[in-house]
């Protein structure tokens, strides 16, 4: 159907429903000529007269009253559906779609997120776990969450946490027979705990930094593990060494359970960032998560 067809359509039912050109223009916001015309112009398109006119009133004719019919309950459905869009402003609602890793959903995202899901009840969260750097639209996620400098320059970045020290711990036991790494190279005389990264498949290397250089290390290691969590109970138990954000394993440096070695070798990242696409119209309820997921120093 025509697109003027639906705006015509309209001008039909409410000249209909009033029974007066004089009152439909008023209800329109048209002026009583251009209302009459629209109804001829209408008329002319489908070849029937739709409307009875008198000095008096108006009336449908016996196919205007069929069109009636048909045309009332679809002009009331769209109305409904832009009534509902409209409440999206002052309701946000719907889903949001979030690709994010592991330590950035547990340590960033969910301390923040269960308090919004509570404010926000008509709003559903899907976190999905993800170490790459997919194309979040063509993925069909709403966000991303991924360290600032790993974000795609197209992308809209914003700063929700903090920068991340990383650090090597390991349990009392194993250094029993060995001494401490003094350097990362010392490391290879060691267990280590690697992450295997679930989405890439390969190992994550270990990061270090000194004197403003950084130097990569390929640990060695009969445990390979793909959740950093898991990683974190390994070497509690004494399994080996690991490489770890330091604020995850903070309680337990000064508790006494595990000890950090190759602390002036310190690699720092910087903090994850949401990214979600350059959209002219923000869909509130992301526009909702945004606000609580911004990070305050």
């Amino acid at each position: 159907m025509p697109n003027d067809n639906l705006k015509d359509l309209n001008a039909f039912v409410t000249v209909a429903r009033e029974g007066s050109f004089t009152r439909a223009a008023a209800r329109l916001g048209v002026s009583q000529s251009a209302l009459s015309q629209t109804l001829r112009n209408l008329e002319e398109r489908v070849g029937i007269r739709l409307l009875n006119r008198t000095t008096r009133n108006v009336s449908p004719t016996e196919a205007g009253q069929r069109l009636l019919t048909h045309v009332t309950p679809a002009l009331e459905e769209i109305e409904q559906g832009f009534a509902q869009i409209g409440s999206l402003l002052d309701r946000p609602s719907g889903t949001i779609r979030i690709s994010a890793d592991e330590y950035a959903i547990e340590t960033v995202l969910w301390p923040r997120l269960s308090p919004f899901m509570a404010d926000y009840p008509e709003i559903g969260i899907e976190l999905v776990t993800d170490y790459g750097r997919n194309d979040i639209v063509r993925e069909r996620f709403d966000a991303g969450v991924r360290r600032g400098k790993l974000v795609s320059k197209d992308m809209i970045a914003m700063r929700i946490g903090p920068d991340i020290p990383m650090t090597v711990v390991a349990a009392a036991s194993c250094f029993a027979s060995q001494k401490k790494p003094r350097t990362p190279q010392d490391l290879s005389a060691h267990r280590c705990i690697n992450l295997r990264l679930p989405t890439h498949g390969e190992l994550m290397a270990w990061t270090f930094s000194k004197a403003s250089k950084d130097l990569r290390i390929t640990a060695e290691g009969r445990l390979v593990l793909t959740s950093v969590r898991q990683i974190r109970e390994a070497c509690l138990a004494g399994f080996g060494l690991a490489y770890l954000p330091r604020d995850y394993v903070a309680e337990e440096i000064e508790a006494g359970h595990v000890i950090e070695v190759l602390a002036d070798w310190r690699k720092t990242f910087e903090g994850y960032h949401l990214y979600y696409p350059n959209r002219r119209q923000q869909a509130p309820a992301l526009a909702a998560l945004i606000a609580a997921l911004r990070y305050r120093t």
